[in-house]
């Protein structure tokens, strides 16, 4: 039988990855050798800047989703349309793929990310038994999606950009677009500002044989 080469971490060995032109260079380095940014083997505060991101997004997804989104003015009568009420215009108008569309990018999707993220960052910090392979595959994904939550954000500046005849008919974005705006900001930098490598360092070994 043979037996199985151990694996051993870069920072074991007295290696460390520059995350801006992915040169590896010495750990005792201060500096990339390359770009001359400045490198570290981990990013400790990462984790706790992340949370601070991820909270702050969770929190103003409430009022993203009460407070209405678009305020509609037609022939002198002003309405308001939350999120939700929206999608149930939509719904009303038969324009059902519109709706579904609509609801992925603005509903599911930021709340996906939230819980997502809120996974991953609870693996690292409290050592939970999930397998690694798959939290990086999530955090992929959660990564890959976050770009389409803008969907509902474009869809309201091309209205508003479209839709001006004055008191006739005019379209202006409501207080929830501000508030809806800064939770995908923040799930993206939540995301971003992360340093991954932090989950192979806190979790068991045995949690990647899944």
């Amino acid at each position: 039988m043979t037996s199985k080469m151990p694996i051993f971490q870069g920072k074991q060995i007295g290696f460390c990855l520059c995350t801006v032109c992915r040169k590896i260079n010495s750990i005792s380095r201060s500096r990339c050798r390359r770009c001359d940014s400045k490198i570290q083997a981990r990013n400790q505060a990462s984790l706790q800047q992340s949370w601070a991101l991820l909270i702050t997004a969770a929190i103003l997804l409430v009022p993203a989703n009460i407070y209405p989104i678009t305020m509609v003015t037609n022939q002198g009568k002003v309405t308001y349309d939350t999120i939700f009420s929206g999608i149930v215009h939509l719904v009303h108008l038969e324009m059902i793929p519109i709706a579904i569309i609509v609801f992925a990018a603005s509903i599911l999707v930021p709340w996906l990310k939230i819980i997502g993220l809120a996974i991953y960052l609870s693996a690292i910090s409290f050592n939970l038994p999930i397998s690694k392979k798959k939290l990086m595959i999530g955090f992929h994904i959660i990564e890959w999606i976050g770009r389409w939550s803008m969907l509902d954000l474009f869809v309201i500046a091309l209205t508003v950009s479209v839709v001006n005849m004055g008191q006739l008919l005019d379209a202006k974005p409501a207080p929830a677009a501000t508030a809806f705006a800064l939770v995908i900001l923040l799930t993206q930098l939540a995301a971003k500002v992360l340093d991954t490598r932090l989950l192979w360092d806190r979790l068991e070994k045995n949690n990647d044989k899944n």
